[in-house]
């Protein structure tokens, strides 16, 4: 299995590019360790926790920008253009023993409703799972990564972290935890995936626009798919599939989700669109996936079960 540390030279700081050459390539169906960190130098917690020694070597690059730090590419072996990248996440593991939450003036849901800056640092267990609130509430742990995305269309140059489209990106679902899988359309050669923006846990809609935000490690196989045929991430937990709408608008965001839902359901159980469209109103779930990244996110959930699968 191959392993992608975390480091200057194998981490791009908040920016996506399809013309940026791969830390490590894979053929499809392997499996691929990552190693992540997350945070600039404000973020650094003092004494007494544990800093991942390579997030002070990025830092000291010089290279601080807005946006994430994601470990990658790795490229797939003969990923082209129309193809899915089927990215099973088998397991999510905490690298450090805190995380750290901020709230900023003119961002997140609220932007004119907190006119002071905000930072807290969290403490972690990972053997409790749980993090510890400043008021002492013990917060269970539910880590995943905000940011899971192939490169972007060629055309589109170099583009931020910060906003889903749909390549993927800063996602923010906090469904895909360990043992679901995230479906990518493919829009550069390899494929190109890349992640990080570790999140120990996050509700839905990531209001004050950061979850606890911190270090993981992720283990995950990643395959080829051409027997699919996606214009937009979607995704599968062992219950559920998952589709999903990025726009700035809410609206629009459920609109996309819904129309992916209707064919996923039509396709599954062997239904018109209209019996789809009758059991999504009947049976599927909209989320706010979150309302802080500029292209905002809704996704819908329909049990598998009920698609007879």
């Amino acid at each position: 299995m191959t392993i992608l540390n975390a480091g200057p030279d194998t981490c791009h700081w908040g920016f996506f590019d399809a013309t940026l050459p791969p830390a490590v390539t894979i053929q499809s169906g392997e499996e691929v360790t990552i190693h992540t960190v997350s945070g600039g130098p404000q973020m650094l917690p003092g004494d007494g926790f544990h800093v991942p020694p390579e997030l002070y070597a990025i830092h000291d690059k010089g290279e601080t920008m807005r946006g994430h730090i994601l470990t990658g590419p790795v490229a797939v072996e003969g990923a082209m253009p129309g193809d899915v990248l089927q990215v099973d996440i088998l397991d999510v593991q905490l690298r450090q023993d805190w995380g750290y939450n901020v709230i900023r003036p003119l961002a997140g849901t609220l932007p004119y409703d907190f006119e002071e800056s905000h930072l807290t640092i969290l403490p972690l267990d990972a053997d409790r799972g749980i993090a510890t609130m400043p008021w002492g509430l013990e917060l269970p742990l539910a880590p995943f990564f905000g940011v899971m995305g192939v490169a972007p269309p060629p055309n589109w140059g170099r583009i931020s972290t910060i906003e889903p489209r749909r390549h993927g990106g800063n996602i923010d679902n906090k469904e895909l935890v360990a043992g679901t899988t995230l479906y990518l359309p493919v829009h550069a050669p390899g494929a190109l995936f890349s992640c990080g923006d570790g999140h120990g846990a996050q509700g839905d809609g990531e209001v004050c626009i950061t979850a606890i935000e911190t270090a993981l490690t992720g283990r995950f196989r990643l395959t080829l798919r051409r027997d699919l045929a996606l214009s937009y991430p979607q995704a599968e937990t062992p219950t559920h599939v998952i589709t999903m709408g990025m726009d700035p608008d809410l609206e629009r965001c459920t609109e996309m989700a819904l129309r992916d839902m209707i064919a996923l359901v039509s396709d599954r159980a062997g239904i018109t669109r209209a019996q789809a469209y009758m059991l999504c109103s009947l049976a599927g779930d909209l989320h706010i996936t979150q309302t802080v990244n500029g292209c905002k996110g809704v996704h819908m959930m329909m049990a598998k079960a009920l698609l007879g699968t």
